[in-house]
């Protein structure tokens, strides 16, 4: 394998998060998401979606040789992301943080998953987060089973999306930032 790592995303990044966003969407989810849905992800306009955040310093990019294979956008979670099903805050609102980690799958099994996690783990620790919490599709079983390695579990709690008209149950797995993947 060739040199391989994390970094912060820059502004001329986003056009390959936005591709990396497309295919790995269209491979990870053409069983979950209709292909009519998968096939209107468009790079432009979710390259200006990922914009903000990467001008934020929420995204970082895993780099294997001289290509970009994954990245994960990770910062303060939204209190409808980390609110019991009751609507109910949990006292650590406040310090919960929201990721999200993706890996074109032709990359995958390589460490950069984890490499991404623990990297974004480390700068949200440094802001004074305390954990974690990131949706993962309930189907997504190399997705729950990526965060289960790092430590993340489900903690109970359940959504379902409309993806074009079909149903989507996701899952929410929570867990610490004192990863134990090398970063």
């Amino acid at each position: 394998m060739a040199d391989a790592t994390v970094r912060t995303a820059q502004t001329d990044d986003v056009a390959e998060i936005a591709r990396i966003h497309r295919d790995t969407w269209r491979t990870a989810y053409e069983d979950l998401v209709p292909t009519e849905v998968l096939q209107a992800i468009d790079v432009d306009e979710t390259a200006v979606a990922w914009s903000e955040p990467v001008g934020r310093g929420q995204v970082f990019v895993a780099v294997e040789g001289g290509w970009t294979v994954g990245f994960c956008v990770a910062g303060q979670a939204p209190e409808d992301e980390v609110a019991r099903a009751d609507g109910s805050l949990p006292p650590d609102a406040g310090t919960t943080a929201l990721v999200s980690v993706l890996v074109e799958p032709r990359w995958g099994r390589r460490g950069h998953g984890g490499r991404l996690l623990a990297t974004a783990a480390e700068h949200l620790r440094e802001a004074g987060a305390t954990r974690g919490v990131a949706w993962v599709p309930e189907a997504d079983k190399a997705s729950i089973g990526f965060y289960g390695k790092a430590g993340w579990e489900p903690d109970g709690t359940v959504r379902t999306l409309d993806a074009g008209g079909r149903p989507l149950r996701e899952i929410r797995v929570t867990g610490g930032l004192a990863l134990l993947l090398e970063p």
